[in-house]
């Protein structure tokens, strides 16, 4: 048994998934650079995620889970947020708001007004 307890220590202290890389391969494994930008910062009438709170950003998705949307726009993301487990949105949130990925080439859409709606 101790054996065993000593051989878990360390998956369980350094095996678990960084959040940050775990929300950038869940932010392009989901398909949010889609519409979002491989730079989270929007396209079109997409808001920019990248360097959002996290408090902001973790509402929103838990209130897409629970398919609520006050816009079409909001609307639309409801299908992918339903799947997404607490940790997922903790992950996505994290990697979104503490974005650190080409930050020198960072250039959100400006045309946007607001968050876009969503």
């Amino acid at each position: 048994m101790l054996k065993f307890a000593l051989f878990c220590l360390p998956i369980l202290l350094f095996g678990a998934s960084d959040p940050y890389q775990m929300g950038k391969n869940l932010y392009f494994s989901k398909g949010c650079s889609g519409c979002h930008g491989i730079s989270a910062g929007g396209i079109n009438q997409y808001p920019p995620l990248a360097y959002r709170r996290k408090p902001f950003l973790m509402s929103k998705l838990k209130n897409y889970r629970a398919k609520k949307g006050d816009t079409q726009q909001a609307q639309m993301m409801i299908p992918f947020a339903m799947g997404l487990s607490d940790k997922e949105i903790d992950s996505i949130t994290t990697f979104l708001s503490e974005f650190h990925e080409n930050k020198s080439n960072y250039q959100p859409d400006m045309s946007t007004r607001g968050d876009g709606g969503s």
